[in-house]
């Protein structure tokens, strides 16, 4: 059992909780096994609470035994995005400026559904610094690289939760997204990505990127993923923002295939440029969406680049961190978060709202589209993963990682719901993957398209090193 222990999905395991042929304190010290074991060459983890997990997983060890677990995933053991704040250990986001010596004695809210749960907390994932770009180095932690080649990057800015999911450091990973960071690392190694309707994931508390920033699961099943969600979603008197519940419960969609499903193709949306290989297997992926029963259509989406909305938003959000900083302090930041900020600082309010003007305009445009159509479908990325410790492909031209995700970040703006969803390999052996978007509070569509797909493609998970 030991080897195929993380081959096992999360029902899976809790089945074997149930009946007592496998117990939370046995998962749990192989899943902290494999992350002493694989940290010091992927570099997954910031901070390991290796004490307390065990402590938890004994407690929910008692509770099975009693017939009594706790909630949905007693046991299970989970990672949290070091973004997050998790009670008992250190959240520093990748940053040299906060001070480790603290309380650390609240969970966020998405951490508290979990823990309230028994969900069996492992550790903080990396980050880059305050989660700022679309790979997963930082000054505090350093570089975190692919599961499929630590040569490369494993994407980010959640990069961590991709490698621990990849690898099976721990069963559910809860990750965030401001502009792409659940779907860029999803993409690069191989995994399912899922960011819901902004508010179904309850924030608290809001970081300054406030209304762009999604928090969801990164997970190597559909159905892991959807679980997750069903417990971390639902209503919060902290959040403002949240959502009611409605009843849903996102583990258990609607059950059939594509069929009836209306899909849009955008290869570029109208102003992205997409590597050849990356175009070639998406087409393939979406002809096969065809042959499941959607009724696919190419469609010519000409839109402008998003990120001349998204950008100022970004420096503003910035700004608001950096503001209370000394000198001192900000003297320790990655350098590219100083002068993203910068804009940010001297932006009026007036120039403020005109920005978040185009925001609704483009809002506008996705629903209309969404009126004739059930899904759109578009490349992940335009790249596959590249050398890590690189903020852009080295040699390519480009100066920062937008120019490469250029699909990710249009969707943080008009709060939908959007899944990276693994959908081939490039002949070097790298993932490629397909972003499956419905209209907003639209997420069991998605999650249904998403499982129709992997019921017929089942997912390939990267070799453990030395299999």
């Amino acid at each position: 059992m030991a080897e195929d222990l993380f081959s096992l999905s999360a029902r899976e395991l809790l089945a074997h909780f149930r009946a007592g042929t496998l117990s939370p304190v046995e998962v749990t010290r192989a899943a902290l096994d494999r992350i002493h074991a694989l940290q010091p060459r992927y570099n997954a983890f910031a901070w390991i609470g290796a004490e307390q997990a065990l402590a938890a997983a004994r407690a929910s060890e008692q509770r099975w035994l009693r017939g009594a677990p706790l909630g949905r995933v007693d046991g299970l053991p989970t990672t949290v995005k070091d973004l997050l704040l998790c009670r008992g250990g250190p959240t520093r986001r990748g940053s040299l400026t906060v001070d480790p010596d603290q309380p650390w004695d609240e969970d966020s809210a998405s951490v508290a559904r979990l823990r309230e749960q028994g969900a069996v907390f492992l550790g903080k994932t990396t980050t880059p610094e305050f989660g700022w770009k679309g790979v997963t180095d930082s000054p505090l932690t350093g570089v975190t690289v692919n599961p499929w080649n630590p040569a490369l990057t494993p994407g980010g800015s959640s990069g961590g939760a991709a490698v621990a999911a990849a690898f099976g450091m721990g069963v559910l990973h809860l990750a965030t997204d401001g502009g792409g960071s659940i779907r860029i690392p999803a993409a690069m190694c191989g995994l399912f990505g899922f960011k819901p309707t902004f508010g179904v994931v309850p924030v608290h508390p809001h970081p300054p990127a406030l209304t762009l920033w999604h928090q969801g699961p990164i997970a190597r099943t559909v159905d892991d993923a959807a679980l997750m969600l069903s417990v971390i979603s639902g209503p919060e008197p902290r959040d403002f923002h949240a959502m009611p519940s409605h009843g849903i419960d996102f583990s258990q969609p609607p059950d059939g295939d594509l069929r009836g499903l209306r899909i849009a193709y955008s290869r570029t949306l109208g102003y992205a440029r997409v590597d050849a290989e990356v175009a070639e297997c998406v087409d393939a992926a979406v002809a096969e969406l065809a042959a499941l029963g959607a009724a696919v259509e190419d469609i010519d989406l000409v839109l402008e680049d998003p990120i001349t909305i998204m950008q100022p938003l970004w420096s503003v959000a910035l700004a608001i961190g950096l503001e209370p900083m000394t000198d001192a302090r900000r003297a320790l930041l990655d350098p590219p978060v100083r002068d993203l900020a910068a804009p940010g600082f001297a932006m009026s309010a007036l120039h403020y709202r005109a920005i978040e003007r185009q925001r609704e305009a483009l809002a506008r445009r996705m629903n209309q589209l969404h009126d004739d159509f059930d899904l759109l479908v578009t490349p992940q990325l335009a790249t596959t993963a590249f050398a890590a410790g690189h903020e852009v492909p080295p040699g390519s031209g480009l100066a920062r990682w937008w120019e490469w995700s250029p699909f990710t970040y249009p969707f943080n703006l008009t709060q939908q719901p959007a899944a990276s969803v693994p959908c081939g390999f490039t002949a070097g052996g790298l993932p490629v993957a397909m972003q499956l978007v419905g209209r907003r509070c639209a997420d069991v569509l998605v999650l249904r398209a998403a499982r129709a797909w992997e019921a017929a493609h089942p997912f390939r998970l990267p070799p453990l090193p030395g299999q």
